[in-house]
């Protein structure tokens, strides 16, 4: 390694965590965030760094950049997806500080441009300045105000109402986990909305349902058959977190498949459930969750 390389590293790494939830935010993928950070950083050492003033700010327009890419081809991968499409989970503890990008929100993002999702996660979410961003996307800054003001306007709805404390969401996934696997009709119906919603996940690689299962009473009787396979090969709760800002736990279930269950709460009600099977979203949990 050369002097010059390693001040490159240097430099670059304490951005990294940075840009990685970036590059997740606008992808919805941590392998494929990963990746981006990876190729960005490979631009970086071939670049001509001592014309680059903020390091910071080209890097932020380099990985913005090879997002904007990637959304062109993922979008056309959604579309041919089987069943529901769920961003891959990020589990913290939680105790841990998290900001408000939850899961419907991200879901929501999907809804947007590309250069929209790419103005509302620097803007609204990392507090770009709109001068940086239009440098960064090629748009003038007024431009980007209204790419901003379009994004929130589509994407309202899927903001947090109001802050659920960790430790009583917790208390709800704990009284979820609990009333699911034992088909306890009387607490499920306790738990859920009336429009309460199921979202599985298997991305046609692990058994789930390929449609939303939608309402309380189609919700109670998917638990209520799926009970008598969780009593005889009962889940293994792994952990309770909050999976991409919701309150949820990791489980490997009857057929030895690692899982993650996230719920979104309105009130005292489970809004929706958000349940992921499939395995290859699931890679970058099995190594700790297993172990």
């Amino acid at each position: 390694m050369t002097a010059a390389e390693g001040d490159a590293i240097t430099a670059f790494n304490p951005l990294r965590p940075r840009l990685t939830r970036v590059a997740y935010r606008m992808l919805g993928s941590v392998a494929e965030a990963e990746d981006i950070v990876q190729e960005a950083f490979l631009r970086w050492l071939d670049a001509d760094r001592s014309a680059v003033r903020e390091p910071a700010a080209f890097l932020h327009r380099v990985v913005t950049r090879l997002c904007l890419d990637q959304l062109k081809s993922a979008r056309r991968r959604h579309e041919t997806y089987i069943g529901p499409w769920l961003p891959e989970p990020i589990v913290v503890a939680p105790e841990e500080e998290v900001d408000d990008v939850t899961l419907p929100l991200m879901l929501a993002l999907e809804r947007l441009s590309p250069l929209e999702r790419a103005v509302f996660v620097l803007h609204d979410v990392f507090g770009v300045g709109f001068e940086e961003i239009a440098a960064t996307i090629g748009r003038k800054p007024a431009a980007c105000r209204q790419l901003a003001s379009r994004a929130r306007a589509n994407v309202r709805s899927a903001r947090p109402r109001y802050a659920l404390p960790p430790e009583h969401g917790m208390q709800i996934a704990s009284a979820f986990f609990t009333a699911s696997r034992s088909g306890n009709i009387q607490e499920l119906q306790a738990l859920l909305a009336e429009d309460a919603t199921v979202y599985t996940d298997g991305g046609g690689k692990a058994v789930a349902p390929r449609k939303p299962i939608i309402g309380r009473d189609k919700v109670t009787r998917l638990f209520v058959a799926l009970a008598p396979i969780f009593t005889a090969h009962m889940s293994r709760m792994l952990h309770y977190g909050l999976i991409n800002g919701l309150p949820g736990f990791v489980s490997i279930e009857e057929d030895g498949w690692l899982q993650t269950t996230a719920l979104q709460i309105e009130g005292e009600g489970i809004t929706a459930i958000y349940v992921t099977r499939n395995p290859e979203k699931l890679a970058h949990l099995e190594q700790n969750a297993l172990h």
